[in-house]
């Protein structure tokens, strides 16, 4: 008798589900990496967007305002997402465990405002270390209003 093989074996399904074990054991990981990534270039974007805003406001205006979210549509983003928290000419941004990874600060003094940008310490938060190096701060303070500024 003649016997025609219509399914596969139990051996060869066990092999295709192992292996597909071990795929997913490797790509899940990845995946996760992607997406936090994405989280910090998105952040890192809107910091610097928020940090151009409030220069071209300051510029446009000839002054500071002590909330941010009337300078900065990309820091009320932040804000209404919770990623960041807002006080009067401050932001502080929260990435990974650190709570005061990034923050954006306006000094006034008697005859000068100054944009700042401060990293907080990550440690060795690993998403707080991304943001950080995703932002070059050595442009930073730049001065907003003062004698050194043309209107």
């Amino acid at each position: 008798m003649k016997y025609s093989k219509n399914a596969f074996t139990m051996i060869e399904l066990i092999f295709v589900i192992v292996i597909l074990g071990i795929l997913s054991a490797v790509a899940i990981p990845k995946l996760s990496a992607t997406r936090d990534d994405a989280v910090v270039s998105s952040v890192a974007q809107n910091i610097m967007v928020g940090a151009f805003e409030i220069a071209s406001y300051a510029v446009s205006n000839a002054k500071t305002e002590d909330d941010l979210l009337v300078m900065s549509n990309a820091l009320t983003n932040l804000s209404t997402s919770g990623i960041a928290t807002l006080t009067p000419k401050k932001a502080v941004v929260a990435m990974g465990n650190t709570a005061d990874c990034i923050t954006i600060k306006i000094t006034v003094t008697v005859t000068d405002d100054n944009l700042e940008i401060l990293f907080g310490n990550a440690g060795t938060d690993s998403k707080c270390l991304s943001l950080q190096s995703a932002i070059d701060a050595s442009k930073y303070p730049i001065k907003l209003r003062g004698q050194n500024v043309v209107y």
